[in-house]
């Protein structure tokens, strides 16, 4: 599935913490959305919107399950959370190079400071 990510989208789609859920039981295995509904005690057509909102943003694709044409098995789509761990890095190494700075100013201050006299 060839698509543009969109990080809002996809931060938006897993701000819900059912939908968060949902994508660490697709981690294990592809599920039939009625697996889904059920782990969740959740009724079919809430699960839908759900499995809407994460297929919409590109999280998550839906295959029809070879044993049962009728079926609709989901399964996870990586792009959106490679894109997602990306930017993550790059946040991360942002903040590494301002403690860093921040450690290297600290030390050279400690360095030039006078020495306490003794009595």
């Amino acid at each position: 599935m060839a698509a543009a990510f969109d990080l809002d989208s996809t931060l938006a789609a897993l701000a819900d913490p059912t939908r968060r859920r949902v994508v660490d039981l697709l981690r294990e295995e592809p599920r039939r959305a009625g697996e889904l509904a059920d782990a969740f005690d959740m009724s079919r057509p809430a699960m839908s919107r759900h499995l809407r909102v994460l297929r919409t943003n590109g999280l998550v694709e839906e295959a029809r399950d070879p044993e049962d044409a009728r079926a609709r098995v989901y399964q996870l789509c990586p792009e959106p959370i490679d894109e997602l761990q990306i930017w993550i890095s790059e946040v991360q190494r942002f903040w590494d190079d301002q403690l860093d700075s921040f450690r290297q100013l600290a030390e050279q201050k400690k360095a030039a400071a006078p020495k306490g006299r003794k009595r």
